[in-house]
């Protein structure tokens, strides 16, 4: 099974250091999650993404939805993340970008990414 997100669903783009933030399960993929009743897709993002793996973020850019799929790009609050995280560490991955290449991600996403690739 991988992490492929619901018509609705909200993906978190959240880069540190030229790599980005994947989740497992299956395959690797964007923190992504339905949003709560009344709830912002970048609180979505942000509330998805400390579910998960533990790590405090702030929802700041929304991407422009595509299929019916939200991105968030999220800056990073904590380097290290909090106990208590639903998916266990070895299934979380911060992965540089350039090796991103392969994972699915929407366009509007690799098109963010394209332009915050380190040189």
């Amino acid at each position: 099974m991988t992490l492929e997100p619901a018509a609705g669903a909200v993906q978190a783009v959240v880069l540190y250091d030229g790599r980005l933030l994947l989740v497992e399960d299956g395959g690797w993929a964007l923190p992504s999650g339905t949003p709560q009743p009344a709830e912002s897709p970048a609180a979505t993002a942000a509330r998805v993404v400390y579910e998960l793996t533990g790590y405090l973020v702030d929802g700041t850019e929304p991407l422009t939805p595509e299929d019916g799929v939200s991105a968030v790009v999220c800056q990073l609050l904590s380097e290290t993340p909090s106990d208590g995280a639903s998916l266990a560490p070895d299934r979380v991955r911060w992965a540089p970008i350039p090796e991103t290449a392969d994972v699915t991600l929407p366009a509007v996403v690799h098109e963010y990414l394209q332009g915050h690739t380190p040189v």
